[in-house]
Order: structure tokens, then sequence, then C-alpha cells
């Protein structure tokens, strides 16, 4: 949670007109019904933009984002639509993944960016996202499901329903990305293969790459979004995608590049894993060393970050609770702010201290509306709220706990307690955490990957872990002057 800005609820997505007809699709060449003009794809690229850096950020690495543009501006020229304007970034999320918004927006992770071990890798992946856009993956997904509007969880706080968290926590971040068919998965491979091929790589370690994802995938079941997750995967797709690519090669004879130690050197340093500079959970406790505060977590509650907000929730799913900067200059107008934003009908409003801060404490219910614009009548699936709201150095800040009617009074308790616990931190060991980065190493000695690892001081709870990132096995021979990858403060 980076916080750099006052109060923040995304756009989203605007509602997508349908624009009926059939047209020719620009890869396959076949006709198609189409509900999405090329206008409107470029128009929800642009719209949703502020919203994925909203909600994800922007990693800032000149270098990394020089090279992603060179590549990518030469893949969009060999591309179906080199019309369209591309644009690519490096979004600050450890998690592995890359995705595509229709009209030629093309995010990579600062994740997926520390996996890769060669441009060609990177190249395959880039193909692949781009190969969603020209092949109008996105916009044919429309003749049976429409993007819904997209938000942060602050947008969502006040939804008609609460709903688990492992929902909130996909739609937060998953930024309601379709997930696309297993016949839009093979023609993005083959795309894929295509793009990279024509821009000179070998697309055979595009399906070396797919090998990485599997092993992430079964070492960690992670619930957050993924490659695998928003790309399903249809088969083996590594054997699939290395046919492909000998396919291509066969039939277009020449040279093709991998450019491993060029990569590795351009990732040096990148963070790796979460950076505790944007808010870190340690022993049920959140904290935001740059920020200076700490939050109770309850014990067993789910939890997720970004760069916005802090949001966990019960498992249960019958109540969650957000954290996030309030608008205003003061309580009072901050106050007035979350009431008008949200729709709030407010029943109980006093002034207090937590912890020596001035705060605001309001219980709310929803208004909802009807049909006739009118509010409708309380039930017990309406919403209710209890808000925080605490002045903190030059900050708002507002804790929601929010739980159906039915379930309020017995949740109400709880979020008191995370409120009445929010407080300042100047524990050196929190203030000062460092994250972990990659730290490319050159191999001094003939051995195997662990050797190598060991010689440069990485600990054995790690090796797994380092083998993944560096594309081997623990037993795969290195040769001295080879560059692997390692990971330090």
């Amino acid at each position: 949670m980076k916080m750099k800005f006052k109060f923040h609820i995304l756009t989203g997505f605007v509602a997508i007109s349908l624009l009926s007809g059939c047209s020719k699709n620009p890869v396959t060449g076949k006709k198609e019904i189409i509900f999405m003009s090329k206008e409107k794809e470029i128009a929800l690229g642009a719209e949703s933009h502020p919203g994925i850096v909203a909600t994800m950020g922007i990693y800032d690495d000149k270098n990394l984002q020089s090279f992603i543009n060179e590549k990518g501006k030469a893949m969009a020229n060999v591309s179906h639509r080199p019309e369209l304007p591309y644009q690519f970034f490096i979004v600050d999320s450890p998690v592995v993944n890359a995705f595509a918004v229709p009209g030629g927006y093309v995010y990579f992770t600062r994740g997926i960016m520390a996996h890769f071990n060669n441009e060609a890798e990177f190249a395959g992946v880039l193909g692949h996202e781009i190969g969603h856009i020209t092949a109008r993956h996105s916009a044919r997904q429309q003749t049976s499901q429409i993007f819904g509007q997209v938000g942060l969880l602050a947008g969502m706080v006040l939804s008609e329903t609460v709903r688990g968290m492992a929902e909130q926590t996909q739609q937060a971040l998953g930024l309601l990305l379709l997930s696309y068919s297993r016949e839009h998965e093979t023609e993005s491979d083959k795309i894929g293969v295509e793009y990279s091929s024509k821009i000179g790589y070998d697309a055979k370690e595009m399906a070396d790459f797919f090998g990485t994802l599997k092993k992430i995938s079964e070492k960690s079941g992670q619930t957050i979004p993924t490659f695998q997750s928003t790309h399903p995967d249809p088969g083996d797709r590594k054997n699939k995608v290395e046919k492909l690519a000998k396919q291509y090669q066969t039939e277009h004879p020449g040279k093709y590049n991998v450019n491993r130690d060029a990569y590795l050197r351009k990732i040096d340093g990148i963070i790796y894993g979460a950076d505790p500079k944007q808010g870190f959970v340690e022993n049920n406790v959140f904290y935001h060393p740059s920020l200076r505060f700490q939050l109770p977590v309850p014990s067993g509650w789910q939890y997720e970050n970004s760069p916005a907000q802090f949001q966990m929730a019960p498992k249960g799913g019958k109540s969650m609770m957000i954290f996030t900067l309030a608008p205003g200059n003061s309580l009072e107008e901050a106050a007035q702010a979350v009431v008008k934003n949200y729709n709030l009908q407010v029943s109980e409003n006093e002034k207090t201290t937590i912890n020596g801060n001035q705060a605001i404490v309001m219980i709310s219910t929803q208004v909802a509306q009807t049909q006739t614009g009118q509010p409708a009548a309380a039930t017990q699936n309406s919403i209710q709220v209890a808000t925080w709201l605490i002045q903190y150095g030059s900050n708002i800040y507002a804790i929601h706990g929010v739980a159906a009617a039915a379930n309020f009074a017995g949740s109400v308790n709880q979020f008191k307690s995370v409120a009445q616990g929010f407080k300042s931190v100047n524990d050196p060991n929190i203030i000062n955490r460092q994250p972990d980065r990659v730290k490319i190493r050159t191999v001094q000695r003939d051995g195997s990957l662990k050797d190598a690892l060991r010689d440069n001081s990485q600990s054995d709870k790690q090796m797994d872990e380092l083998a993944i990132i560096n594309g081997m096995s623990l037993s795969d021979k290195v040769t001295k002057g080879m560059l692997i990858k390692t990971l330090s403060k």
C-alpha cells in the first residue's frame, strides 16, 4: 500500500454499448460477430489504465521500461494490427503475471520480469499478450460476457452484497480480465511464436517458460491471480509451443536469438517478492514503514494489500474491512465526503480519540435506490458500515467495517477492536525493512546450480525457489563464468 495520493476511487471500465456487426478478424481472416468497435477497444484501454495503475502501481526502472518499449514497438509493427496505440508497462506487483487490455495496453508485473531468464522468454510472452489484442479475444468474448465495472475494493465497499475475500481479491487484483477460452489461448500461443520469431527471437524459449510457470503453480498454490489463472492451460502447452516454434523455424530458416546474459544484466537489482515499504503483515499486524503506522489483523483473516488500500476479511466472507486514505482536509470534510460518496444514512456519529489521534466514528446504512430513484427501505440484506476516520500526521485515514445488516451486530466489536489498534510504529526493524532483490552473480567453478548458489551464500531454505527463478533444477550443471540469479537485501 503506497498511499501516495489522496482518496481515489477508480473510474473503472465504462459501460459498453453493444455495437453489433459482422467483421473480419485481423488474425484469422474469418468473419465473426463482434460487439465492440475498434474505437471502443481503444477507449476501454485508455479508461481502464488509471485503475490498473492505482491497483498495482508502476515499477520505476527506466532501463527495463525502455527495453519493453523497444521490443513492444518492434513487435507491434509486425503484428496484424500495427495501427493501434500500443503502450507497455511494468506494474509493481510480485505476482507472476502478464496481461493485456483491449486497445493496445500490455502489462508485465515485476514478478514475471524477475522470472524470465532471457530476452526470448520475454518476447514469447509479449507476443502472446499482443496476440490477445490483435485477435480481438476480449472483444470476441463480448458475445457471451460483458466487462463489468472495475474498481478497487474501496469502490465496492458498499456493494449490494458482501462477498468472500477470495472473490473480492480476484476482482481487485484480477482487474476482471476475462479468462480466455482454450481456443483463444492456443491461438495466442501460436501468435506469440510468430511475433517473437519475426523480431528475431527463439520461440522455443517461450515453451521453456511454461515449464517455469508450472513449477511456480505447483510450489505456491497462490489464490492471487497468476498467469495461469488469467490464462487457463490448454493442455500440454510446453510441448505444443515447442512444436510450433520448430515448425516456424523450419519454414523460416534464420538466426533466432536467446540473449540470456543481456537480459539477466537488465534485471540485476529488481525487487523480488513483496516490497516492505508498501506495507507488510507480520505476527498478525499490518505495518506501513513509510507512513509509520500499524493496524492489527485478526487471527485467521485473509488479507490483500494494494497501492491504494489494505483489505481483509474472515474466511466465512460475511464481513470485511478496508483501510485507505480518506478525502478532505479535516475530519468533518472527510465524514461528509464518505457519506456522500457511499450514499450512507448515518445513525451514530461521535468524535473520539484513538491512541492519541483525533477521530470520528460513524455507524451507517447504505441507502439503496429503487428503480424510481427513491431510497429503498432497509432490510436484513441491507449493508451496514462502521467507519473510523483518523487524523494521523498530515493524512486522514478511513477504516471501514462492512457487513450485511443480519451479520453486522456480530461483527461490529471485531471492527472496533481493529480500529482501536491503529497506532504509530517507531521500531527501526520495521521502519528500515528492505525487500529482497535479484542479484546476478558469476559462477566461480564448474558444478551444480546448488553448488553455485551455496558459493554465493544462499540459504538452503531458499534453494527450491532459487531453482525456479533460474529456470533450472538444483542438480543442473553450471560452468565457470556463467551468470545466475541470487537473492539478497
